[in-house]
């Protein structure tokens, strides 16, 4: 090959900011690597659907998403882990404390419901 077909090629973490140890995501963008690897990984989509989905980033950054996994998948893995475990805590925390919020749509539509049922009853009875 000679030097005129080299083409320019990226550092691999040039595509990422590395903003913590537990967030890393594109650049240029609000989307983190455990995004895009979550949804190719787990969920079994194509590169191609993940940059559809997600417009703010392209195919380019989504192979190299994958790429950076494969070249550290010791530590990408841990990540990985650390993100779902995290997430885990989050929802069991708003579960037991939910947000004022919350509650109220709940009861909401915990009184939708119940009069959704005496109307059914007395529809029913006649």
């Amino acid at each position: 090959m000679n030097t005129n077909q080299v083409q320019d090629t990226k550092n691999i973490a040039e595509y990422f900011n590395f903003l913590s140890p537990g967030d890393i995501r594109l650049k240029n963008s609000r989307i983190g690597i455990e995004t895009i690897l979550y949804e190719c990984i787990d969920c079994g989509r194509s590169p191609e659907e993940i940059a559809q989905t997600h417009q703010s980033i392209s195919l380019e950054q989504v192979y190299a998403t994958i790429l950076y996994y494969l070249q550290n998948q010791e530590n990408v893995s841990a990540y990985m882990r650390n993100w779902l475990e995290h997430g885990h805590r989050m929802r069991e925390q708003q579960r037991l404390n939910p947000p004022p919020v919350s509650e109220k749509l709940r009861q909401l539509r915990a009184a939708r419901q119940a009069k959704k049922e005496i109307h059914d009853t007395e529809i029913s009875d006649r």
